[in-house]
């Protein structure tokens, strides 16, 4: 049993096997497994607070990495570390002006992204 779960909480056969369906469970999945791995990354590097917090800052405003130290109370060199995390998963994106990069969200799904999960944690 799992987690302490009674027998009576599981079915007494594979439902999603049944033919009357025309598909095995595998087959109707709709997440293949690359893309779930990629998926469980994003997550995971959102999962963190001082992420969220640079996600917080840059959901308002495209900002370099000094400002966006000084806004977070944090070291340049810290905040560089995690946007570096999130313009690997695509999560956020760096434009060149000059002698200066700016960062943004990625795009609007991130932005979505975020926004759902703010209004998740904030509903009562």
């Amino acid at each position: 049993m799992l987690g302490g779960e009674s027998r009576k909480d599981f079915c007494d056969e594979m439902c999603c096997d049944d033919v009357r369906h025309g598909e095995t469970c595998s087959e109707r999945m709709p997440v293949d497994l690359l893309t779930a791995e990629r998926l469980a990354q994003v997550f995971h590097a959102i999962a963190d607070p001082t992420r969220i917090r640079i996600l917080s800052v840059l959901m308002e405003v495209e900002l370099c990495v000094s400002d966006l130290a000084a806004a977070l109370g944090m070291s340049i060199s810290a905040v560089s570390h995690q946007l570096r995390l999130l313009r690997e998963l695509r999560v956020v994106r760096k434009r060149r002006e000059g002698k200066h990069i700016y960062y943004a969200l990625d795009d609007e799904h991130v932005r979505d992204l975020f926004a759902r999960g703010l209004e998740h944690v904030r509903h009562e």
